[in-house]
């Protein structure tokens, strides 16, 4: 019985050491593979630089270039130098949300100042509606697996994964702050997390559960200097949502280059793509037809005819804001009020604007360029007589709102369709035929009739009014009577 006791007692000591020691080597295995995921090198920049030339030497047969001075493909922003100084870990203590419209080059001044540093201490997670693909890409980012490789239930140790997305969200970071912790005494700077595109997450109670709880670490690492929260987005809600409950957030707000450094950008995307200098006119009138934006003029420079592609962009814009928001007149039927009350909204908002540039002086500075006009948000709910519908309107890019809850058309080649279908002949009688005829709907449909029946042969109905007391007020009788005929059919 002894030996037994004993064989039964080792094997079970056995079983317990090896359970403890795995367990033990897990949790250090977890955090080393976080610690590995700062560590210098990103698969973001690996992806960014297959799409993406370093700059480097000049490229030959290009004529009339002879100095690197005149070819440099990346063209500094304004924004680039402070962003470089929060992805270095210089600038600390606050967490920042980058706000502007799509195409503006937040993500490649990400990107750009990540390269700087070989990405070490940064990682970036792109941001998904659904929590449970946010989950496993932010595992991706942070390379931590959530327990799924946990062995622990061969030890009948029950597993951590049954669980939502959002609490394995929590206890990855959890884990990060561990690894912030260790960094912040071995280096002395702070961890940087980008999360990109934040404005692709729904605007539900799941998507607001989330950026709450993104929102609770970026305050507390804030201000424990541990780690650095950069918030990417191009959608004006998700400033709403975070400014509820900000006490260390900083704003930047990232607009479209002013007219030089569009012009420089221009040029030597053209460069880059066609090796030709192209000349000085031909690149303002690019920038007078598509504006400052990144994305447009990338898209100019690859093609072999710039001011086809520019006509055609516009085009394009032109195409989707009637597309999304045609007006049908006073003809269009009932049954799409709903949609025309959205459509209606849309253009008188963009009326507004088309008459608030005529009575600017300045629609387009020499050395700035395009000067859209703007009106303040609580002003552009009240000229659309809605306040729901400039949300639908900026989630489509036919409306631009900034951080300071300034309304605007989306880019300058949206505002020239604003431009070009408000000075229409016809269409502020169509515009207000429109709206007439909603009107005219809305009233038919608040309309009571009352169908009074039973009043032939002495039928009768009263009708009784009385106040909060229960006394009578008024009483009204209504019986039919017997016709009586004109006048002049009685001298007849």
């Amino acid at each position: 019985m002894f030996e037994a006791a004993m064989t039964t007692l080792a094997s079970i000591s056995v079983l317990g050491a090896f359970g403890f020691g795995y367990t033990r080597w897990y949790k250090y295995n977890v955090v080393e593979k976080m610690e590995n995921a700062f560590r210098p090198g990103d698969p973001v920049l690996e992806l960014a630089a297959s799409g993406k030339e370093v700059p480097g030497s000049l490229p030959a047969n290009i004529p009339d270039v002879t100095d690197e001075i005149d070819y440099d493909r990346w063209i500094p922003r304004m924004e680039q130098e402070k962003i470089d100084a929060i992805v270095a870990g210089q600038d600390r203590g606050r967490y920042h949300l980058l706000i502007g419209e799509k195409g503006t080059g937040k993500s490649s001044m990400l990107i750009d100042a990540m390269s700087k540093i070989d990405g070490e201490g940064v990682a970036m997670c792109e941001a998904h509606a659904d929590p449970e693909i946010f989950r496993i890409r932010l595992g991706k980012c942070l390379d931590f697996e959530f327990h799924e490789d946990n062995i622990g239930a061969l030890f009948s140790i029950r597993g951590p994964r049954d669980a939502s997305a959002l609490l394995d969200i929590e206890r990855a970071f959890n884990k990060l702050e561990k690894v912030a912790l260790t960094r912040r005494k071995r280096v002395g700077r702070p961890l940087i997390l980008i999360i990109n595109q934040a404005h692709l997450l729904r605007d539900d109670e799941d998507g607001k559960d989330l950026i709450e709880l993104i929102q609770q670490r970026a305050e507390q690492w804030a201000a424990s200097n541990l780690a650095t929260v950069i918030i990417n987005a191009d959608k004006y809600w998700v400033y709403e949502r975070l400014k509820q409950h900000a006490t260390r957030m900083e704003v930047t707000q990232v607009s479209d280059l002013p007219k030089d450094r569009a012009i420089q950008a221009l040029r030597n995307y053209r460069m880059k793509y066609w090796q030709e200098k192209t000349p000085e006119s031909v690149l303002e009138e690019v920038y007078d037809k598509v504006g400052g934006r990144l994305t447009f003029l990338n898209r100019v420079a690859k093609s072999k005819d710039m001011i086809e592609k520019c006509d055609h962009i516009c085009q394009m814009e032109k195409t989707w804001f009637l597309n999304n928001c045609g007006i049908l007149g006073e003809e269009m039927d009932d049954d799409v009020m709903d949609q025309q009350k959205y459509a209606s909204t849309a253009m008188v908002l963009a009326q507004a604007l088309y008459k608030r540039s005529l009575e600017m002086d300045k629609v387009y500075h020499p050395e700035e360029g395009h000067i859209l006009p703007e009106f303040p948000l609580h002003v552009a709910r009240h000229i659309m007589t809605r306040a729901d519908f400039i949300r639908q309107h900026h989630d489509l890019s036919i409306f631009a709102i900034d951080s300071h809850a300034m309304v605007r058309a989306d880019s300058v080649p949206m505002q020239r369709a604003f431009n070009e279908i408000c000075a229409e002949p016809g269409f502020d009688k169509s515009l207000q035929a429109t709206l007439d005829r909603i009107g005219n709907i809305e009233s038919l449909g608040r309309t009571k009739e009352l169908t009074f029946k039973d009043l032939w042969d002495g039928g009768k109905y009263k009708i009784t009014t009385k106040d909060r007391k229960g006394n009578v007020e008024r009483e009204l009788e209504i019986e039919t009577v017997e016709g009586k005929k004109d006048d002049e059919e009685k001298d007849e």
